[in-house]
């Protein structure tokens, strides 16, 4: 990594940043704020839509056959479209756009004392781009047939013929809409990576750039490595469906065990690809919270980069029971276990930042410190999933569901929570009110607890997912196992209903809120050297910020206030 500051070159960005005003301002805009607005609205539509899923489905396994308020009566095929959709979305439609695309966005220009993107255009087509995939996979939703019921691995031979997962037009346009969600992801991941390198401030050096904009980056280049062999394979995936070719058809000498492969080389980093950016907001905001700096700084980036390189090795772990050669099972039992040392490493360096600090438990500290609680959680569970002989039990049960949503709904959802909590009085200029903060706060995560604890007990007894109705099978409708899943459903729509105390603190605090202030939190990194929102161009032009030290300059001894803001002279 260089070490030099690269000069920003304002002038040459003048033309793309004077665009529409009005209305049009908000739709066909360049400026990197109002995209990333584009970006977190889209996220958040999206993930009421998932959430919505996810009670249908719920009502459904916990009282087989009701008709679900809001919904009616669920078919088998809606039940597989339900969760198969539902998993779509919170990945490619929610954690994705809202972690790196929004907070990209937002932050980068204005973390590395930059007016914008690099490439303003070229953002402004992936925002469009990201939009029309969205917009094509809810349109498969109401085609004939309906929306694509192959699961979100969408493994063959289920996922390639038509007549086996009953959705052909569905599953197709997922598949464009998947396609299209990536280019979108590899025009923004070229405008992150070059912004970053070519645009910072004067003075600023590698280890002066604050960690979430270099964690969103790091999810940049690991996504542009990975993605490459799944798209070939979903345009291997396409011609099955529609060309009649046999890629995947071991009857006509191709291999559905290819996909797995081809999917998880992408699938495995793409949970590093969300996990960065949540990691970033998260040590950010312990260190604001905690007064101190970051424990090991250079610590953590580098164990990051190790995190990102390990990740393209442990993709068979999902396989186990696929029929691989054991010995090959072997390896990837050992990589799935190394990497969780740099994982548990990150975790502890945050750990580490909040030993001996003057904590202030505000709500974006709540969410967290429950981020890293939580992940701790699915992470120790992911263990006796790396292990071969343990997986070849619990593959494809519920303890693989609740152990994946322990690690994904801390990323995707708490990770969330806490960056927009910690950076909306820099988005919106107003404060959040703090009473409704904790109360949605609490109000989330205690459900979440009692969503997925009775699932791993599920999960430890052999039920498997993906049955729409387990009266079907006798020893999986004993009264107490249907007593668990009605806590997991309850508690589902508790942790719903709460999101409505989120909401109603938004609007309430846009319209009404008490005014923000250029640095609330009084943090050091230069976003916050700005006025809240920041205006078109981020800083007039006589006050572009010029940096002086490193982002976590808390509790110095030579200053009265304990923090020192990167942008302030010494």
């Amino acid at each position: 990594m260089a070490d030099t500051a690269v000069a920003i070159d304002h002038e040459s960005h003048a033309d793309a940043h004077h665009g529409p005003t009005g209305i049009l301002k908000y739709v066909w805009s360049t400026d990197h704020k109002i995209i990333a607005m584009q970006y977190l609205f889209t996220g958040m539509f999206m993930a009421v839509i998932g959430g919505f899923m996810a009670y249908v489905f719920r009502m459904q396994l916990a009282f087989p056959g009701i008709s679900v308020p809001g919904y009616g009566q669920v078919s088998p095929g809606e039940y597989n479209s339900l969760i198969t959709n539902h998993g779509s979305i919170m990945i490619f439609w929610v954690a994705m756009p809202v972690l790196i695309a929004a907070f990209g966005n937002f932050l980068i220009p204005l973390m590395i004392g930059a007016d914008d993107m690099v490439f303003p255009r070229i953002n402004r087509l992936s925002y469009q781009i990201f939009l029309l995939s969205a917009l094509i996979l809810l349109a498969s939703l109401f085609v004939a047939g309906g929306g694509f019921g192959g699961a979100w691995t969408s493994y063959p031979p289920l996922s390639a013929v038509g007549e086996y997962n009953q959705t052909n037009i569905g599953a197709t346009m997922w598949l464009i809409a998947v396609a299209l969600e990536f280019v979108a992801f590899l025009l923004g991941g070229i405008n992150f990576i070059v912004t970053l390198m070519n645009s910072r401030a004067p003075g600023m050096k590698a280890y002066d750039i604050p960690l979430t904009a270099w964690m969103i980056v790091l999810a940049s280049v690991l996504f542009m490595l990975s993605v490459g062999p799944l798209i070939a394979g979903a345009a291997m995936l396409l011609f099955d469906q529609t060309l009649g070719t046999g890629f995947f058809d071991p009857a006509r000498g191709g291999d559905p065990i290819l996909w797995q492969h081809l999917f998880w080389f992408f699938g495995h980093p793409e949970v590093y690809v969300v996990l960065l950016p949540a990691i970033g907001f998260t040590i950010d905001i312990t260190s604001t919270f905690a007064r101190k700096k970051v424990f090991g700084y250079k610590i953590m980036l580098y164990t990051a980069v190790a995190t990102a390189v390990l990740s393209f090795f442990v993709w068979a772990h999902h396989q186990f029971v696929a029929g691989i050669d054991p010995r090959m099972a072997n390896v990837f039992t050992i990589t799935t276990l190394l990497i969780s040392v740099p994982v548990g490493e990150l975790l502890f360096v945050m750990i580490a930042t909040l030993y001996g600090g003057a904590i202030r438990l505000a709500v974006p500290m709540l969410w967290a410190l429950s981020f890293i609680a939580e992940f701790l959680i699915g992470g120790v569970t992911g263990i006796f999933l790396g292990a071969s002989g343990a997986d070849i039990y619990f593959h494809d049960t519920y303890f693989v569901l609740a152990h994946f949503h322990y690690t994904f709904f801390p990323i995707a959802i708490i990770g969330t929570f806490a960056a927009f909590t910690y950076w909306f009085p820099k988005m919106f200029g107003k404060m959040l009110d703090e009473r409704l903060g904790k109360i949605h706060f609490w109000g989330t995560i205690i459900p979440f607890n009692f969503i997925f604890i009775p699932l791993f007990m599920l999960g430890g007894i052999g039920q498997h997912r993906r049955i729409y109705n387990f009266e079907h099978f006798p020893e999986l409708a004993e009264p107490w196992m249907y007593n668990l899943r009605a806590i997991a459903t309850i508690s589902l729509v508790i942790m719903l209903l709460f999101q409505l105390v989120f909401f109603l603190n938004v609007i309430k605090s846009w319209i009404g809120g008490e005014k923000a202030g250029n640095n609330p939190w009084k943090a050091n990194t230069l976003e916050w050297s700005t006025v809240s929102p920041p205006p078109h161009g981020n800083w007039a032009p006589a006050d572009l910020p010029k940096v002086y030290r490193g982002p976590y300059e808390y509790g110095h001894p030579d200053r009265e206030e304990d923090y020192w803001p990167q942008n302030e002279p010494d």
